[in-house]
């Protein structure tokens, strides 16, 4: 486990001072990776307008290659506010408990305010579970994302799947993203992968919310060529976060724009949220103290 662990605790060190409080000149807007920069700016432009519009100032859209890209931004003042996963809030916790403030998350369709990460195989590949996997490739998609590895890498092992590369899985790769691992599976250079999904919906659409979506959305992948293999038990959403450094009022008003944005530009919104969704509700610190205990508990074994 020591070499998959390497990426996931080479994070935090601070870049720069925060910004003093006071006016501001211009508002930076990060959003993880898991998919490819393009579509990540894209996605999130009309956000970063709305911001412009109400801040009255230049709002940049910065898409780091991997999550700890933003993680290292937010923790150095060089990106201001970001939709994260939750162990990448938690590992910027760790880092500075005063560094960053969950202010949103997505709410789903029924009202739920979690999702899971999900295994998937080729269909053609006749792996159905987990107990078909030994002697097999499995990708994860960042070290620093919850659904993409802390979970499951946590989940799998108790369930007495070996993580260790060579024990039970032939090896254990990471991808780059949630975006990557699907391709990879999809094109047959891992045997399963996992990513996230509400597990709302149906599977043939991607579920309503999450990257299996996206990647049909975008027509990456034709559902039907892929099988559910695993799944998690129910992982929180991930926050919205602001740097705390920040003047209230620009807090303030950023967070109100999200939470109004299924009202106002549901469009806008499923971009931003990675599909269909109810709404942005209001979470706190305590939403991701379980996260947070994960996180800890696989840096110190």
């Amino acid at each position: 486990m020591n070499k998959l662990l390497a990426a996931l605790v080479a994070t935090t060190a601070l870049a720069a001072p925060a910004l003093a409080q006071g006016e501001i000149t211009e508002f930076r807007l990060g959003v993880l990776g898991g998919e490819n920069a393009q579509d990540r700016m894209a996605t999130n432009q009309c956000f970063a307008d709305k911001i412009a519009d109400a801040l009255g100032v230049e709002v940049k859209v910065f898409t780091p290659a991997d999550y700890n890209g933003v993680m290292q931004g937010l923790l150095g003042g060089s990106i201001d506010a970001a939709m994260m996963g939750a162990s990448s809030y938690a590992g910027t916790y760790i880092a500075d408990p005063e560094a960053v403030e969950p202010v949103l998350t997505t709410q789903n369709i029924d009202g739920s305010i979690g999702y899971y990460s999900i295994g998937f195989a080729r269909t053609e590949s006749g792996i159905e579970s987990l107990d078909d996997m030994q002697g097999k490739t499995f990708g994860f998609g960042d070290p620093n994302s919850t659904s993409g590895y802390l979970i499951p890498s946590v989940e799998i092992s108790e369930a007495g799947y070996s993580m260790e590369p060579g024990d039970y899985f032939s090896d254990v790769v990471f991808t780059g993203g949630h975006e990557q691992t699907i391709v990879a599976v999809n094109n047959g250079d891992v045997d399963a992968g996992v990513t996230w999904a509400d597990g709302l919906g149906n599977w043939e659409d991607g579920y309503n919310n999450g990257a299996l979506r996206k990647a049909v959305d975008a027509g990456l992948v034709d559902m039907n060529e892929l099988t559910q293999i695993w799944q998690s038990e129910i992982i929180p959403n991930g926050p919205f976060v602001i740097r705390q450094a920040l003047p209230q009022d620009v807090k303030d008003t950023v967070t109100e724009i999200l939470a109004d944005m299924w009202e106002e530009d549901a469009e806008c919104a499923y971009g931003v949220a990675a599909g269909e969704a109810k709404d942005f509700v209001p979470v706190t610190h305590d939403h991701y103290k379980s996260i947070v205990a994960a996180r800890e508990s696989v840096i110190n074994n």
